[in-house]
């Protein structure tokens, strides 16, 4: 077939590859360094003018033949099936079209749908690690349990699948009450669902949170689906949606030993207009910019989110037992805690914390699905 492109058929679906984009993703030696798929060719070294000349089919692959260079490559058909342009998806699984959107009601720990895992099951079988990873990717979080109640081995959790992320708070903290807290997270209040460090960009893409002590009463975690809560706005109150999706929000955080800022929405699209992120923090919002218009109605928007997000049927509430370590997507799941009380005699919550990123994450995770289908 000679012509600008190539067609494909693809049980019973034509697909087309622009020539242009087929040259710039060859695989052979001579444009792709052996043993990586790290690209040996500039964009500006294909010849303008590409088009396809000469296709030649086989049982599973396809060879194409360029001008104005007679340049050949192979591609497989598997290969070309699964990247063919067109297809929906963003391409990195970080958007709501690459998740399950998830109520409290529909994970029933009695039917399995619950995101937990043993941690010495992760430990010792692939499989599980695949699971629990998987779950952080689909569902936004996973529940290990069994995990040692010793000071710093959340730190070995994250290496479990990533890197720490270092921050101001150090590589690991501690979230407890202390006697000068330098963040509301660090005294015994409730704090509502949120997310952590708006005020960075990039903030950390995981949070991870091992609990060494339950406190006598209170302290209960929940969690919340800031991609279900996304979509339920989008579809309730468009125009709240619009407005948090256009206006930068501000955030910021002060101490003694650091200054922090940044603005961003705090619903964050892809650029197909795909809910990619969530960004939520009433505690560390700074002074909105804009004209007096705007800025009443992004507070307008604002509190309809806030609402949406504290409603009860969306809060997942759990109680950690020492040795139980929620891993969990930053950018997506929201997290709260009840008060806790703080009376002579009582135990003393304490929880230790670390950040890492979803593209460790990511990584781990496609790297062990490979190893499991060799």
């Amino acid at each position: 077939m000679t012509g600008p492109d190539l067609e494909l058929t693809v049980d019973g679906q034509v697909l087309r590859f622009p020539a242009v984009w087929l040259r710039d993703n060859c695989p052979c030696p001579e444009c792709v360094a052996p043993g990586t798929t790290q690209k040996l060719k500039d964009i500006t070294d294909m010849p303008n003018g590409v088009a396809v000349t000469l296709t030649e089919h086989a049982a599973g692959s396809v060879a194409v033949t360029f001008a104005p260079d007679q340049h050949r490559s192979t591609f497989s058909r598997s290969w070309l099936a699964a990247q063919a342009p067109g297809r929906d998806g963003d391409g990195d699984g970080r958007t709501e079209d690459d998740k399950q959107l998830w109520l409290p009601a529909d994970l029933d720990p009695e039917t399995g749908r619950f995101p937990q895992a043993s941690w010495p099951r992760y430990l010792d079988q692939p499989a599980e690690r695949i699971r629990a990873l998987g779950a952080v990717r689909r569902l936004g979080f996973v529940l290990l349990r069994g995990v040692p109640a010793e000071p710093g081995t959340v730190l070995g959790v994250a290496a479990s699948f990533g890197y720490v992320r270092e921050t101001n708070y150090g590589r690991l903290f501690d979230v407890r009450a202390e006697p000068a807290p330098g963040n509301l997270a660090f005294t015994s209040r409730a704090i509502r669902p949120h997310t952590d460090n708006p005020y960075r960009d990039p903030v950390p893409t995981v949070q991870l949170l091992h609990c060494l002590r339950a406190a006598g009463q209170g302290g209960d975690t929940g969690l919340v689906d800031g991609f279900a809560a996304a979509a339920a706005l989008r579809a309730a109150d468009p125009e709240s949606f619009g407005t948090l999706t256009r206006t930068p929000a501000p955030f910021g955080y002060i101490d003694k030993a650091t200054e922090l800022r940044a603005s961003q929405p705090l619903i964050e699209l892809s650029p197909r207009g795909r809910v990619r992120g969530v960004r939520f923090n009433n505690r560390s919002m700074r002074p909105l910019r804009g004209s007096p218009a705007g800025i009443t109605a992004f507070y307008a928007a604002y509190r309809r989110w806030a609402e949406l997000l504290a409603e009860p049927a969306r809060q997942l509430n759990l109680r950690l037992a020492p040795g139980d370590c929620l891993v969990f997507d930053n950018t997506r799941v929201l997290h709260a805690r009840t008060a806790f009380g703080l009376s002579a005699g009582s135990p003393a919550r304490h929880l230790q914390g670390c950040y890492a990123d979803l593209d460790g994450l990511a990584s781990t995770l496609a790297v062990l699905k490979r190893e499991e289908t060799r």
